[in-house]
């Protein structure tokens, strides 16, 4: 298992490095000029040249490189563009307030897909499981606009349970955003749900088809006992994975929800350095992005090699 995990380390560090310069020469070949974006269109052709300079945008690119990983990995994130004010701060709110998000979500999201993929693959080609795979397909097939603006028109107008804005204070704690989280939540979740789902129910039906599944009823264990202790072990496998990659994308890929209900997570403020071509604060968001998927993807790693110590050979 050590040896499994050194290796999963280095093929991450590895990752993350390569990624790294692949953020570093997207964002130095976007159009446009940072310094000209700072000073405004009406600055002087002096003015810019010497600001760039002073920013290090005349140094070549594998300076700018090193130094920028550099500051990144000491802490020294920069100052944002557009509002002069430092990155490493802002970023971590709004890391805050995706990873509250992402917690409501995955709270409600995974015990209910397990429990509809689970209920289903027991009774596979059941009313039950029909009625769980079409519903589910059809809500995942809705857009995360329309199925953010329905829940708004619900539950937020028609019957005034949550606010229709999530847009929390600054120093809000996880007990006073919490009414504000539940709308985006249920909406990522409806997302989420039919992916977690249906795994689950293929791995359950195939688990049941297994020798040591009827090896154990004839020992006299109960359904519910096999379903509990032999079944899920192996049937959730699979679902680990789609897990923690959903993990990533709660924290960091919620862009549409968050315009949706105006709340000021970390896909939002992406799309607000890309729109004001802010190259520090979009190269900072993107490289903890990837990050957050990194690490999720490796615990994912170190679960399935847990619970299925054939993967630590492979």
């Amino acid at each position: 298992m050590s040896r499994y995990v050194v290796r999963r380390l280095g093929f991450l560090l590895l990752t993350l490095l390569l990624t790294s310069m692949i953020i570093f020469l997207i964002t130095q070949v976007l159009p446009g000029d940072p310094a000209r974006v700072i000073l405004g269109r009406e600055a002087g052709e002096q003015a810019v040249a010497q600001l760039r300079e002073e920013l290090g945008l005349n140094d070549p690119l594998v300076v700018q490189y090193v130094r920028w990983l550099g500051n990144f990995i000491t802490g020294d994130w920069g100052t944002s563009y557009s509002t002069g004010t430092e990155i490493r701060p802002f970023v971590m709110q709004r890391l805050r307030n995706s990873m509250m998000l992402a917690i409501v979500a995955l709270l409600i999201a995974v015990p209910l897909a397990v429990f509809l993929g689970v209920w289903a693959g027991l009774r596979e080609g059941k009313p039950a499981d029909g009625v769980i795979s079409v519903s589910s397909l059809a809500v995942v097939g809705l857009p995360e606009f329309v199925t953010g603006l329905i829940l708004i028109q619900l539950f937020a107008q028609r019957w005034p349970l949550f606010p229709p804005n999530s847009s929390i204070p600054v120093d809000a704690t996880f007990r006073e955003a919490l009414p504000m989280l539940i709308l985006p939540a249920l909406t990522a979740t409806f997302v989420l749900l039919a992916y977690i789902a249906r795994l689950t129910r293929a791995g359950v039906i195939e688990e049941l088809k297994q020798p040591y599944v009827r090896t154990a009823r004839l020992k006299g264990l109960t359904g519910s006992t096999v379903t509990r202790k032999h079944v899920l072990r192996n049937a959730l496998l699979p679902t680990i994975t789609v897990i923690a990659i959903s993990i990533g994308w709660l924290i960091s890929g919620l862009i549409v929800i968050e315009n949706v209900f105006n709340y000021p997570g970390i896909g939002r403020a992406l799309l607000f350095a890309i729109d004001r071509r802010d190259l520090p604060l979009m190269q900072a968001i993107t490289l903890v992005t990837v990050l957050i998927f990194a690490f999720a993807n490796l615990g994912a790693d170190l679960v399935y090699a847990w619970l299925n110590p054939r993967i630590r050979l492979e």
